[in-house]
C-alpha cells in the first residue's frame, strides 16, 4: 500500500531520484552536548532510509527535526521542496506559526516507539481523529478509509476496541495506520519495534515492508539489521551527530568502509 491509498498493489514501485527529504547542515545541541553536527542528508521519493547508529548518537534527533518535533539550531529540512518549521525573510530563517507547523506536519506521518494512541479513543477513533480534525475531511470518507487501512494491517476485527485491549504489535500497527490516514508524502518510524516483546517484532516489520514494496517514502530509525538489509534502499550510520558513512545495504553493511561503522556492525550482528 502506498502512503496515499488504502488499496494499492503491493508491488515495489520504482523509486525517483528527486528528493522528497533534504537536510543540510543540520545541527541541534542541548545545553553543552551538540548531539548533531551539520548533518546532511538527501531521502529521494519512492526510497526507504534505514538510520543505524549506536544510543547517543542523534538518530531521534535527527528525524525529529525532520517534522520540527525538534528545532534545529542551524541548518534547515526541506519536504517536497518547502521549508519545515521556518521560513525565510530578510535573509534570515524565521519560526513559523504553531498553526502552519501543524499543517506541514500533517503531510509527514509519525510512528513513534512508544505507539502514543489516544487511550479514550477506539481504534477506528485513533485512526479517524487526524483527517477529521485536523484536515477538515469528510467524516464518512475518512471512516470507510479508515477501516480499509485497519484491514489492511491486519486488525478489521478490532476497530471497536480500545488500546489497552491490544498487544504491543497490534497497537503499534493501528499507529501505523493513524499514520497512513493523513495521507502522507512522507512517513517517519522511530525505533518502531524497540517497545516489542520479540514474538511481536514480526507483524509489525512485515507491514513496514509492505509499505516499501507499495513505494512510500520512509526515514526508518532501528536497531534491526536483517531489516535494514531487506528493507533499506539506503542505509545511514550517525556517529556522535554526524554521518559517517550511507550508501546501499550491501555495501555499508557487508562492506563498512568507516572502522566506526565496522565496529558498531560487530557487536550488533
Amino acid at each position: 500500500m502506498s502512503a496515499t491509498a488504502a488499496d494499492a498493489p503491493a508491488q515495489r514501485v520504482v523509486p525517483s531520484a528527486t528528493p522528497v527529504v533534504q537536510v543540510r547542515g543540520a545541527s541541534k545541541s542541548f545545553g553543552a552536548h551538540q548531539v548533531l553536527h551539520e548533518v546532511d542528508l538527501d531521502v529521494a521519493r519512492g526510497t526507504v532510509t534505514v538510520v543505524l547508529g549506536p544510543s547517543g548518537s542523534g538518530k531521534s534527533t535527527l528525524l525529529r527535526a525532520v517534522n520540527h518535533l525538534e528545532k534545529l539550531d542551524a541548518g534547515y529540512v526541506r519536504v517536497d521542496g518547502e521549508l519545515v518549521g521556518v521560513r525565510v525573510a530578510h535573509g534570515r530563517l524565521h519560526e513559523l506559526s504553531e498553526r502552519a507547523i501543524l499543517r506541514q506536519r500533517a503531510r509527514i506521518g509519525f510512528v513513534f516507539q512508544g505507539f502514543n494512541l489516544f487511550p479514550h479513543l477506539s481504534v477506528l477513533g485513533n485512526v479517524v481523529e487526524a483527517p477529521v480534525a485536523a484536515l477538515g475531511r469528510d467524516k464518512a470518507e475518512v471512516h470507510a478509509e479508515a477501516r480499509a487501512l485497519l484491514a489492511r494491517v491486519g486488525l478489521a476485527d478490532k476497530a471497536d476496541a480500545y488500546p489497552r485491549q491490544l498487544s504491543g504489535g497490534q497497537q503499534q500497527r493501528v499507529a501505523i495506520a493513524r499514520a497512513l490516514a493523513l495521507r502522507p508524502q512522507l512517513i517517519l518510524f522511530d525505533e518502531p519495534t524497540s517497545a516489542l516483546d520479540p514474538e511481536l517484532v514480526g507483524e509489525v516489520l512485515a507491514v513496514i515492508k509492505d509499505l516499501a514494496a507499495a513505494g512510500a517514502t520512509m526515514i526508518i530509525v532501528t536497531h534491526e539489521i536483517g531489516f535494514a538489509r531487506e528493507v533499506a534502499d539506503t542505509v545511514v550510520f550517525l556517529d556522535a551527530g554526524r554521518v559517517v558513512e550511507q550508501g546501499p545495504p550491501d555495501e555499508v553493511l557487508d562492506h563498512p568502509q568507516h572502522p566506526r561503522t565496522a565496529a558498531f556492525l560487530s557487536r550488533v550482528r
